[in-house]
Protein backbone atom coordinates (compact mmCIF):
# COMPACT_ATOMS: atom_id res chain seq x y z
CA UNK A 1 0.00 0.00 0.00
CA UNK A 2 0.92 3.16 -0.72
CA UNK A 3 1.84 5.87 1.95
CA UNK A 4 0.20 9.31 1.18
CA UNK A 5 0.63 12.80 2.70
CA UNK A 6 -2.44 14.57 1.73
CA UNK A 7 -2.02 18.43 0.94
CA UNK A 8 -5.00 20.54 0.73
CA UNK A 9 -5.01 24.05 -1.05
CA UNK A 10 -6.49 27.13 -0.29
CA UNK A 11 -5.52 28.88 -3.08
CA UNK A 12 -1.78 29.88 -2.07
CA UNK A 13 1.00 30.55 -4.24
CA UNK A 14 3.22 28.26 -2.81
CA UNK A 15 0.95 24.92 -2.84
CA UNK A 16 3.16 23.15 -5.45
CA UNK A 17 6.07 24.23 -3.44
CA UNK A 18 4.73 21.92 -0.64
CA UNK A 19 4.57 19.42 -2.46
CA UNK A 20 8.04 19.16 -4.10
CA UNK A 21 8.85 19.38 -0.66
CA UNK A 22 7.56 16.37 0.62
CA UNK A 23 8.94 14.64 -2.70
CA UNK A 24 12.45 15.55 -1.92
CA UNK A 25 11.98 13.03 1.11
CA UNK A 26 10.80 10.35 -1.36
CA UNK A 27 7.20 10.36 0.45
CA UNK A 28 4.28 10.20 -1.76
CA UNK A 29 1.96 13.48 -1.22
CA UNK A 30 -1.01 14.75 -3.53
CA UNK A 31 -2.95 18.02 -3.72
CA UNK A 32 -6.46 18.74 -3.78
CA UNK A 33 -8.79 21.30 -3.50
CA UNK A 34 -10.20 22.15 0.15
CA UNK A 35 -13.46 21.67 -0.82
CA UNK A 36 -12.80 18.55 -2.88
CA UNK A 37 -11.06 16.54 -0.31
CA UNK A 38 -10.47 12.78 -0.44
CA UNK A 39 -11.44 10.45 1.84
CA UNK A 40 -8.82 9.23 4.15
CA UNK A 41 -7.56 5.69 4.04
CA UNK A 42 -4.99 3.42 5.57
CA UNK A 43 -2.61 4.73 3.51
CA UNK A 44 -3.09 8.18 4.68
CA UNK A 45 -0.57 9.19 7.15
CA UNK A 46 -0.75 12.87 7.47
CA UNK A 47 -2.62 16.27 6.36
CA UNK A 48 -1.25 19.25 5.27
CA UNK A 49 -3.04 22.64 5.49
CA UNK A 50 -1.36 25.36 2.88
CA UNK A 51 -1.63 29.09 2.88
CA UNK A 52 -3.94 31.37 1.39
CA UNK A 53 -4.84 34.68 -0.45
CA UNK A 54 -8.33 35.05 1.80
CA UNK A 55 -8.62 36.14 5.18
CA UNK A 56 -9.92 33.80 7.71
CA UNK A 57 -12.15 36.96 8.30
CA UNK A 58 -13.43 37.30 4.87
CA UNK A 59 -16.96 36.76 4.20
CA UNK A 60 -16.19 33.79 1.85
CA UNK A 61 -13.20 32.81 3.78
CA UNK A 62 -12.64 29.16 2.56
CA UNK A 63 -13.76 26.96 5.69
CA UNK A 64 -13.39 22.92 6.43
CA UNK A 65 -14.46 20.80 9.20
CA UNK A 66 -11.05 20.19 10.85
CA UNK A 67 -13.03 17.55 13.39
CA UNK A 68 -12.84 14.67 10.59
CA UNK A 69 -8.49 15.11 10.70
CA UNK A 70 -7.79 16.39 13.98
CA UNK A 71 -6.73 13.93 16.33
CA UNK A 72 -7.53 10.80 14.18
CA UNK A 73 -4.05 11.49 11.83
CA UNK A 74 -1.22 14.28 11.86
CA UNK A 75 -2.05 17.64 10.70
CA UNK A 76 0.14 20.67 9.94
CA UNK A 77 -1.20 23.93 8.96
CA UNK A 78 0.64 26.64 7.05
CA UNK A 79 0.20 30.17 7.33
CA UNK A 80 -3.71 30.66 6.60
CA UNK A 81 -3.54 27.03 7.39
CA UNK A 82 -2.51 27.95 11.46
CA UNK A 83 -4.42 30.76 11.31
CA UNK A 84 -7.74 28.39 10.46
CA UNK A 85 -6.86 26.03 12.74
CA UNK A 86 -6.38 28.95 15.55
CA UNK A 87 -10.13 29.94 14.60
CA UNK A 88 -11.35 26.73 14.80
CA UNK A 89 -9.74 25.97 18.64
CA UNK A 90 -11.55 29.39 19.58
CA UNK A 91 -8.67 31.36 19.70
CA UNK A 92 -8.18 35.30 18.19
CA UNK A 93 -6.65 35.53 14.59
CA UNK A 94 -6.18 39.64 14.62
CA UNK A 95 -5.67 41.50 11.63
CA UNK A 96 -1.89 42.39 11.43
CA UNK A 97 -1.43 45.92 12.62
CA UNK A 98 1.84 45.76 10.37
CA UNK A 99 1.43 43.35 7.99
CA UNK A 100 4.81 41.11 7.56
CA UNK A 101 5.75 39.57 4.12
CA UNK A 102 9.29 38.77 3.40
CA UNK A 103 12.55 37.31 5.98
CA UNK A 104 12.04 37.27 9.76
CA UNK A 105 14.41 35.34 12.24
CA UNK A 106 12.71 33.04 15.47
CA UNK A 107 13.71 34.61 18.05
CA UNK A 108 12.27 31.48 20.48
CA UNK A 109 11.92 27.80 19.42
CA UNK A 110 11.14 24.82 21.49
CA UNK A 111 13.71 22.45 20.05
CA UNK A 112 12.00 19.48 22.67
CA UNK A 113 8.72 20.01 20.01
CA UNK A 114 9.06 17.36 17.34
CA UNK A 115 8.21 19.56 14.84
CA UNK A 116 10.73 21.63 15.18
CA UNK A 117 14.04 19.32 16.84
CA UNK A 118 17.10 20.09 15.29
CA UNK A 119 15.70 23.90 14.05
CA UNK A 120 18.01 26.48 15.33
CA UNK A 121 17.30 29.71 17.32
CA UNK A 122 17.66 32.68 15.14
CA UNK A 123 17.04 30.87 11.86
CA UNK A 124 15.78 32.10 8.48
CA UNK A 125 11.31 32.19 8.20
CA UNK A 126 9.73 33.34 5.51
CA UNK A 127 6.70 35.37 6.45
CA UNK A 128 3.81 36.46 4.33
CA UNK A 129 0.38 37.38 6.00
CA UNK A 130 -1.64 40.35 6.48
CA UNK A 131 -3.75 38.47 9.90
CA UNK A 132 -2.09 36.82 12.89
CA UNK A 133 -2.72 34.77 15.85
CA UNK A 134 -3.08 36.74 19.02
CA UNK A 135 -4.72 33.90 21.54
CA UNK A 136 -5.08 30.46 21.34
CA UNK A 137 -7.61 30.12 24.10
CA UNK A 138 -5.65 27.87 25.81
CA UNK A 139 -5.71 24.96 23.21
CA UNK A 140 -2.29 25.04 22.33
CA UNK A 141 1.21 25.63 23.18
CA UNK A 142 3.44 28.16 21.33
CA UNK A 143 6.81 26.58 20.04
CA UNK A 144 7.91 29.20 17.51
CA UNK A 145 8.13 33.40 18.10
CA UNK A 146 9.53 36.13 15.54
CA UNK A 147 10.52 39.22 17.27
CA UNK A 148 7.06 40.69 15.90
CA UNK A 149 5.07 37.69 15.84
CA UNK A 150 4.38 35.73 19.67
CA UNK A 151 2.70 32.49 17.65
CA UNK A 152 4.89 32.01 14.94
CA UNK A 153 4.35 28.39 15.63
CA UNK A 154 2.54 25.98 17.93
CA UNK A 155 1.07 23.02 18.75
CA UNK A 156 -2.53 21.37 19.84
CA UNK A 157 -2.26 20.12 22.93
CA UNK A 158 -2.27 16.48 23.46
CA UNK A 159 -2.70 16.18 19.90
CA UNK A 160 -0.32 15.47 16.55
CA UNK A 161 -1.43 18.74 15.27
CA UNK A 162 0.82 21.75 14.42
CA UNK A 163 1.02 24.69 12.70
CA UNK A 164 3.73 27.32 11.46
CA UNK A 165 2.53 31.16 10.61
CA UNK A 166 5.75 30.80 8.04
CA UNK A 167 6.16 29.28 4.96
CA UNK A 168 8.53 26.68 5.34
CA UNK A 169 8.14 25.92 1.93
CA UNK A 170 9.88 28.33 0.24
CA UNK A 171 13.60 28.34 -0.22
CA UNK A 172 13.71 31.63 2.40
CA UNK A 173 13.09 29.73 5.46
CA UNK A 174 16.87 28.19 5.52
CA UNK A 175 15.96 24.76 7.15
CA UNK A 176 12.18 24.39 5.89
CA UNK A 177 12.60 20.99 4.46
CA UNK A 178 13.97 19.68 8.23
CA UNK A 179 10.57 20.52 9.30
CA UNK A 180 8.96 19.04 6.72
CA UNK A 181 11.11 15.94 7.69
CA UNK A 182 10.23 16.59 11.04
CA UNK A 183 6.70 16.62 10.30
CA UNK A 184 6.30 13.64 7.26
CA UNK A 185 9.05 10.95 8.72
CA UNK A 186 9.23 11.37 12.26
CA UNK A 187 5.37 12.31 13.09
CA UNK A 188 3.78 10.94 10.38
CA UNK A 189 6.09 7.91 9.98
CA UNK A 190 6.45 7.77 6.50
CA UNK A 191 9.17 5.19 4.73
CA UNK A 192 10.63 7.26 2.32
CA UNK A 193 10.44 4.57 0.25
CA UNK A 194 9.23 6.14 -3.28
CA UNK A 195 11.68 6.70 -5.14
CA UNK A 196 12.23 6.56 -9.03
CA UNK A 197 13.05 2.85 -8.72
CA UNK A 198 9.47 2.70 -7.01
CA UNK A 199 7.93 4.60 -9.44
CA UNK A 200 9.10 2.55 -12.87
CA UNK A 201 8.22 -0.79 -11.00
CA UNK A 202 4.19 0.43 -9.41
CA UNK A 203 3.92 2.41 -13.01
CA UNK A 204 4.25 -0.58 -14.63
CA UNK A 205 2.52 -2.81 -12.40
CA UNK A 206 -0.49 -0.36 -13.29
CA UNK A 207 -0.08 0.20 -16.85
CA UNK A 208 -0.25 -3.57 -17.36
CA UNK A 209 -2.97 -4.05 -15.67
CA UNK A 210 -4.97 -0.51 -16.82
CA UNK A 211 -4.34 -1.40 -20.26
CA UNK A 212 -4.72 -5.30 -20.81
CA UNK A 213 -4.11 -6.76 -24.49
CA UNK A 214 -4.93 -3.19 -25.80
CA UNK A 215 -3.40 -1.41 -28.89
CA UNK A 216 -2.28 2.56 -27.91
CA UNK A 217 -0.77 5.34 -29.75
CA UNK A 218 1.30 8.10 -28.88
CA UNK A 219 2.74 11.32 -30.54
CA UNK A 220 6.71 12.08 -29.25
CA UNK A 221 8.25 15.14 -29.35
CA UNK A 222 11.63 14.58 -28.76
CA UNK A 223 10.86 16.44 -25.11
CA UNK A 224 11.71 14.31 -21.65
CA UNK A 225 8.13 14.36 -20.75
CA UNK A 226 7.00 12.63 -23.73
CA UNK A 227 10.13 10.39 -24.25
CA UNK A 228 9.99 8.81 -19.97
CA UNK A 229 6.02 8.24 -20.69
CA UNK A 230 6.57 6.51 -24.27
CA UNK A 231 9.50 4.42 -22.07
CA UNK A 232 7.28 3.18 -19.16
CA UNK A 233 4.90 2.33 -21.44
CA UNK A 234 6.96 0.45 -23.67
CA UNK A 235 8.28 -1.70 -20.59
CA UNK A 236 4.78 -2.52 -20.06
CA UNK A 237 2.89 -3.65 -23.46
CA UNK A 238 5.92 -3.54 -25.48
CA UNK A 239 4.96 -3.37 -29.87
CA UNK A 240 1.37 -2.73 -28.59
CA UNK A 241 2.67 1.36 -27.94
CA UNK A 242 2.61 2.59 -31.53
CA UNK A 243 4.66 6.27 -31.33
CA UNK A 244 4.61 8.78 -34.06
CA UNK A 245 6.85 11.62 -34.51
CA UNK A 246 6.09 14.62 -36.27
CA UNK A 247 8.14 16.55 -38.47
CA UNK A 248 6.51 19.86 -38.04
CA UNK A 249 9.19 21.96 -39.98
CA UNK A 250 9.68 23.97 -36.54
CA UNK A 251 12.27 22.23 -34.77
CA UNK A 252 16.02 22.52 -34.56
CA UNK A 253 18.39 22.16 -36.87
CA UNK A 254 19.14 18.49 -37.65
CA UNK A 255 16.79 17.58 -34.30
CA UNK A 256 14.43 15.42 -36.58
CA UNK A 257 16.75 12.84 -37.73
CA UNK A 258 18.80 12.41 -34.59
CA UNK A 259 15.98 12.22 -31.75
CA UNK A 260 14.14 9.56 -34.30
CA UNK A 261 17.64 7.85 -34.16
CA UNK A 262 17.14 8.09 -30.70
CA UNK A 263 14.26 6.86 -30.46
CA UNK A 264 14.94 3.99 -32.75
CA UNK A 265 17.90 2.61 -30.74
CA UNK A 266 15.66 2.75 -27.68
CA UNK A 267 14.08 -0.12 -29.37
CA UNK A 268 10.60 2.14 -29.59
CA UNK A 269 8.25 1.22 -32.35
CA UNK A 270 7.80 4.78 -34.06
CA UNK A 271 7.53 6.38 -37.21
CA UNK A 272 8.49 9.72 -38.47
CA UNK A 273 6.11 11.73 -40.71
CA UNK A 274 7.54 14.55 -42.78
CA UNK A 275 4.58 17.21 -42.78
CA UNK A 276 6.62 19.97 -42.99
CA UNK A 277 4.83 21.64 -45.92
CA UNK A 278 1.50 21.14 -44.13
CA UNK A 279 2.57 23.36 -41.37
CA UNK A 280 4.16 25.78 -43.44
CA UNK A 281 0.66 26.39 -45.56
CA UNK A 282 -1.57 26.89 -42.35
CA UNK A 283 0.91 29.44 -41.22
CA UNK A 284 1.28 31.58 -44.51
CA UNK A 285 0.37 35.03 -43.03
CA UNK A 286 -0.10 34.60 -39.54
CA UNK A 287 1.77 36.88 -37.51
CA UNK A 288 -0.52 36.96 -33.94
CA UNK A 289 1.18 34.13 -31.68
CA UNK A 290 -2.45 32.69 -30.23
CA UNK A 291 -3.16 32.03 -34.07
CA UNK A 292 0.31 30.32 -34.95
CA UNK A 293 -0.04 28.14 -32.01
CA UNK A 294 -3.99 27.54 -33.27
CA UNK A 295 -2.38 26.83 -36.45
CA UNK A 296 -0.30 24.41 -35.44
CA UNK A 297 -2.30 22.70 -32.86
CA UNK A 298 -4.67 21.89 -35.46
CA UNK A 299 -2.04 20.84 -37.88
CA UNK A 300 -0.82 18.40 -35.68
CA UNK A 301 -4.16 17.13 -34.71
CA UNK A 302 -4.80 16.49 -38.08
CA UNK A 303 -1.72 14.56 -39.03
CA UNK A 304 -1.84 12.43 -36.32
CA UNK A 305 -5.10 11.45 -36.08
CA UNK A 306 -4.71 10.66 -40.06
CA UNK A 307 -1.46 8.71 -39.45
CA UNK A 308 -3.39 7.08 -36.46
CA UNK A 309 -5.93 5.84 -38.64
CA UNK A 310 -3.40 3.36 -40.38
CA UNK A 311 -2.61 1.66 -36.99
CA UNK A 312 -5.83 -1.38 -36.38
CA UNK A 313 -7.34 -1.75 -32.89
CA UNK A 314 -5.94 1.26 -31.14
CA UNK A 315 -8.02 2.01 -28.05
CA UNK A 316 -5.80 4.59 -26.43
CA UNK A 317 -3.68 7.34 -26.29
CA UNK A 318 -0.34 8.08 -24.43
CA UNK A 319 0.24 11.76 -23.20
CA UNK A 320 2.73 12.73 -21.65
CA UNK A 321 0.92 15.00 -19.20
CA UNK A 322 2.90 16.04 -15.97
CA UNK A 323 1.68 16.78 -12.31
CA UNK A 324 1.53 20.76 -12.36
CA UNK A 325 -1.09 20.03 -15.62
CA UNK A 326 -3.08 18.20 -13.24
CA UNK A 327 -3.13 20.33 -10.54
CA UNK A 328 -3.59 22.88 -12.96
CA UNK A 329 -7.22 21.51 -14.01
CA UNK A 330 -8.17 20.97 -10.60
CA UNK A 331 -7.38 24.49 -8.72
CA UNK A 332 -9.63 25.97 -6.15
CA UNK A 333 -10.94 28.81 -8.25
CA UNK A 334 -11.17 26.26 -11.72
CA UNK A 335 -8.61 26.48 -14.32
CA UNK A 336 -6.51 29.36 -14.22
CA UNK A 337 -6.90 32.01 -17.18
CA UNK A 338 -5.05 31.21 -20.43
CA UNK A 339 -1.84 32.91 -20.64
CA UNK A 340 -0.74 30.79 -24.08
CA UNK A 341 -2.30 28.44 -25.86
CA UNK A 342 -0.50 25.11 -25.45
CA UNK A 343 0.44 22.96 -28.39
CA UNK A 344 -1.51 19.55 -27.30
CA UNK A 345 -3.63 17.18 -28.61
CA UNK A 346 -6.62 18.50 -27.06
CA UNK A 347 -9.53 17.56 -28.03
CA UNK A 348 -8.36 14.26 -30.26
CA UNK A 349 -9.37 11.80 -27.63
CA UNK A 350 -12.99 12.93 -28.01
CA UNK A 351 -12.40 13.13 -31.48
CA UNK A 352 -10.52 9.50 -32.62
CA UNK A 353 -12.81 7.99 -29.52
CA UNK A 354 -9.98 7.20 -27.33
CA UNK A 355 -9.27 6.34 -23.36
CA UNK A 356 -6.00 8.42 -22.25
CA UNK A 357 -3.20 7.25 -20.70
CA UNK A 358 -1.60 9.56 -18.80
CA UNK A 359 1.75 7.27 -16.80
CA UNK A 360 3.51 10.68 -15.69
CA UNK A 361 0.57 12.85 -13.91
CA UNK A 362 1.59 12.65 -10.97
CA UNK A 363 5.56 14.10 -11.47
CA UNK A 364 6.62 17.13 -11.56
CA UNK A 365 9.11 18.19 -13.87
CA UNK A 366 12.54 17.01 -12.20
CA UNK A 367 11.01 14.20 -11.18
CA UNK A 368 10.55 13.19 -14.27
CA UNK A 369 13.73 13.59 -14.96
CA UNK A 370 15.01 11.27 -12.20
CA UNK A 371 12.89 8.73 -13.74
CA UNK A 372 14.33 8.70 -17.02
CA UNK A 373 17.53 8.17 -15.31
CA UNK A 374 16.68 5.12 -13.87
CA UNK A 375 15.02 4.37 -17.11
CA UNK A 376 18.16 4.43 -19.07
CA UNK A 377 16.64 7.27 -21.24
CA UNK A 378 19.26 8.35 -24.30
CA UNK A 379 21.07 11.30 -22.07
CA UNK A 380 20.92 13.40 -25.15
CA UNK A 381 17.06 13.53 -24.83
CA UNK A 382 17.53 13.02 -20.77
CA UNK A 383 19.64 16.67 -20.56
CA UNK A 384 17.57 18.24 -23.22
CA UNK A 385 16.32 21.57 -22.77
CA UNK A 386 12.59 22.24 -22.50
CA UNK A 387 11.51 23.40 -26.05
CA UNK A 388 8.08 24.71 -26.89
CA UNK A 389 5.32 22.58 -28.37
CA UNK A 390 5.22 25.52 -31.33
CA UNK A 391 8.56 25.36 -31.83
CA UNK A 392 10.85 28.05 -33.78
CA UNK A 393 7.20 29.65 -35.07
CA UNK A 394 6.83 31.50 -31.34
CA UNK A 395 10.66 32.41 -31.68
CA UNK A 396 10.16 34.24 -35.11
CA UNK A 397 8.20 37.26 -33.95
CA UNK A 398 5.70 38.08 -37.15
CA UNK A 399 4.94 35.80 -39.84
CA UNK A 400 6.62 32.03 -40.72
CA UNK A 401 8.20 31.26 -44.00
CA UNK A 402 10.36 28.29 -44.78
CA UNK A 403 13.61 30.98 -45.18
CA UNK A 404 13.09 32.53 -41.68
CA UNK A 405 13.55 28.73 -40.23
CA UNK A 406 16.35 27.98 -41.84
CA UNK A 407 18.13 30.91 -40.85
CA UNK A 408 17.18 30.57 -37.52
CA UNK A 409 18.25 27.14 -36.86
CA UNK A 410 21.57 28.25 -38.21
CA UNK A 411 21.76 31.08 -35.73
CA UNK A 412 20.44 28.66 -32.84
CA UNK A 413 22.68 25.74 -33.60
CA UNK A 414 25.52 27.76 -33.45
CA UNK A 415 24.38 29.36 -30.16
CA UNK A 416 23.77 26.08 -28.69
CA UNK A 417 26.78 24.01 -29.77
CA UNK A 418 28.84 27.04 -28.49
CA UNK A 419 27.21 26.69 -25.16
CA UNK A 420 27.42 22.95 -24.54
CA UNK A 421 31.16 23.30 -25.95
CA UNK A 422 32.10 25.83 -23.19
CA UNK A 423 30.46 23.69 -20.49
CA UNK A 424 27.40 25.95 -20.19
CA UNK A 425 24.41 24.10 -21.51
CA UNK A 426 23.89 22.31 -18.52
CA UNK A 427 24.25 25.17 -16.15
CA UNK A 428 20.85 26.31 -17.67
CA UNK A 429 17.48 25.61 -17.82
CA UNK A 430 16.73 27.35 -21.27
CA UNK A 431 18.57 28.67 -23.64
CA UNK A 432 17.30 29.71 -27.27
CA UNK A 433 17.39 32.53 -30.28
CA UNK A 434 15.14 34.43 -31.31
CA UNK A 435 14.57 36.31 -35.05
CA UNK A 436 13.03 39.56 -34.59
CA UNK A 437 11.06 41.24 -37.37
CA UNK A 438 13.58 44.42 -37.71
CA UNK A 439 16.17 44.86 -39.57
CA UNK A 440 19.32 46.88 -38.62
CA UNK A 441 21.76 48.27 -39.88
CA UNK A 442 25.73 47.30 -40.22
CA UNK A 443 28.96 47.29 -42.12
CA UNK A 444 30.65 44.20 -43.23
CA UNK A 445 33.92 44.93 -45.31
CA UNK A 446 32.43 48.01 -47.53
CA UNK A 447 29.43 47.26 -47.74
CA UNK A 448 26.26 48.76 -45.63
CA UNK A 449 23.68 46.08 -44.86
CA UNK A 450 20.44 45.90 -43.87
CA UNK A 451 19.79 42.62 -41.76
CA UNK A 452 17.69 40.62 -38.92
CA UNK A 453 18.66 40.86 -35.38
CA UNK A 454 18.71 37.83 -33.40
CA UNK A 455 18.47 37.93 -29.81
CA UNK A 456 19.75 35.02 -27.48
CA UNK A 457 17.84 34.38 -24.74
CA UNK A 458 19.12 31.93 -21.55
CA UNK A 459 17.59 31.60 -17.99
CA UNK A 460 18.08 29.44 -14.77
CA UNK A 461 14.73 27.85 -13.29
CA UNK A 462 14.00 24.77 -10.92
CA UNK A 463 10.65 24.12 -12.84
CA UNK A 464 10.13 26.96 -15.42
CA UNK A 465 7.50 28.83 -13.38
CA UNK A 466 10.11 31.32 -12.31
CA UNK A 467 13.27 32.31 -14.40
CA UNK A 468 16.52 34.46 -13.76
CA UNK A 469 18.32 34.95 -16.73
CA UNK A 470 21.48 33.50 -16.96
CA UNK A 471 24.98 35.26 -16.44
CA UNK A 472 26.30 33.88 -19.08
CA UNK A 473 30.31 34.87 -19.48
CA UNK A 474 30.73 38.09 -21.76
CA UNK A 475 33.69 36.32 -23.91
CA UNK A 476 31.60 33.39 -24.30
CA UNK A 477 28.43 35.71 -26.01
CA UNK A 478 31.21 37.34 -28.25
CA UNK A 479 32.16 34.24 -29.34
CA UNK A 480 28.48 33.18 -29.93
CA UNK A 481 27.87 36.81 -31.68
CA UNK A 482 30.69 36.61 -33.94
CA UNK A 483 29.76 33.27 -35.52
CA UNK A 484 26.52 34.02 -35.99
CA UNK A 485 27.30 37.54 -38.25
CA UNK A 486 30.01 35.64 -39.80
CA UNK A 487 28.45 32.45 -40.79
CA UNK A 488 24.92 33.11 -40.61
CA UNK A 489 23.99 35.75 -44.28
CA UNK A 490 20.97 37.28 -42.99
CA UNK A 491 21.72 38.49 -39.45
CA UNK A 492 24.05 41.45 -38.68
CA UNK A 493 23.17 42.00 -35.13
CA UNK A 494 22.66 39.96 -31.93
CA UNK A 495 21.43 40.86 -28.41
CA UNK A 496 21.34 39.00 -24.78
CA UNK A 497 18.25 39.20 -23.20
CA UNK A 498 18.49 39.97 -19.07
CA UNK A 499 15.23 39.85 -18.43
CA UNK A 500 13.35 37.88 -15.84
CA UNK A 501 10.12 35.56 -14.99
CA UNK A 502 8.25 37.76 -13.64
CA UNK A 503 7.68 39.96 -15.42
CA UNK A 504 8.84 38.38 -19.04
CA UNK A 505 8.33 35.35 -19.78
CA UNK A 506 10.79 32.77 -21.05
CA UNK A 507 9.35 33.12 -24.74
CA UNK A 508 8.98 35.85 -26.12
CA UNK A 509 5.77 34.79 -28.19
Amino acid sequence: MREEIVILDFGSQFTQLIARRVRELNVFCEIYPYNKPPEIGDSTKGLILSGSPCSVHDDDTPEIDLSKYRGKLPVLGLCFGAQLIAKNLGGEVERSAKREFGRANLSFVENGNPLLSGIEENGQVWMSHGDTISDLAGQAQVIASTEHVKVAGYQVNDENTFAVQFHPEVFHTSQGLKIFENFVVDICGCSQSWTPGHFVTETIASLQKQLGDDEVVMGLSGGVDSSVAALLLQKAIGERLHCIFVDNGLLRKNEYESVLHSYKDMGLNIKGVDAKDEFYASLDGLTDPEDKRKAIGKTFIDVFERESKEIPGVKWLGQGTIYPDVIESVSVKGPSATIKSHHNVGGLPEKMHLKVVEPLKFLFKDEVRKVGKALELDPDILGRHPFPGPGLAIRILGDITAEKVALLQEADDIYINVLRETGHYDKVWQAGTVLLPIQSVGVMGDERTYERVAALRAVTSRDGMTADWAEIPHEILGKISTRIINEVRGINRVVYDISSKPPATIEWE
